[in-house]
């Protein structure tokens, strides 16, 4: 007897109309691999670290209002720890007093950690050219996405997040599953 989940046989019932216990998994379960739902838990629960120095602060601040919302992307809540953070978002400018302090910062937080650069000052230096100012974070910490502008708009730094996102995901996931000793 042929199954009636098996679409080859006449008479089978369509995807939408298979009936009882079958249909009520089919409907439901969901399969994929662990580390798939790894990236996609990570992608949409970034914790951002925001190391605010400069004018682009108000751009920051301006993604938690309505026409932004970057609560719809999993990223709104700001940890003031970078323990508890995994996003470091380097707002405006770093001085070279600052470098070390930023390093500091991004050598506490914990693993997996990415680094987003909002704004001229940040990727490059900005209007800057002087020995007190940093052309670029890149050259303390290391830089996943970078948002253009001075000062960059809010959508500019959503884009910049969905990129990240995308990148999130598709990385490989560390599972943290305990090896077996060779007994």
């Amino acid at each position: 007897m042929a199954s009636p989940l098996d679409p080859h046989t006449a008479g089978a019932p369509g995807i939408g109309e298979i009936t009882g216990d079958a249909g009520m998994i089919s409907e439901s379960v969901l399969t994929t691999r662990l580390d798939t739902a790894i990236g996609w838990a990570r992608r949409y629960s970034i914790f951002p670290y925001p190391f605010a120095t400069a004018c682009c602060a108000m751009e920051y601040m301006s993604l938690s209002m309505a026409p932004y919302d970057i609560d719809r992307f999993g990223a709104l809540l700001p940890r003031f720890t970078p323990r508890q953070a995994d996003l470091l978002m380097v707002i405006g400018t770093v001085t070279v007093k600052q470098g070390p302090i930023l390093r500091k910062v991004y050598d506490q937080m914990a693993d997996p950690k990415w680094v987003m650069a909002f704004g001229a000052c940040a990727s490059t230096g900005g209007f800057y050219d002087n020995y007190t100012t940093v052309a670029g974070i890149d050259r303390i910490v290391p830089v996943d996405v970078y948002v253009p502008g001075c000062p960059p708009r809010p959508e500019g730094v959503l884009d910049a997040l969905m990129a990240l996102q995308r990148r999130i995901h598709r990385q490989p996931q560390e599972l943290g599953l305990p090896r077996r000793s060779a007994s």
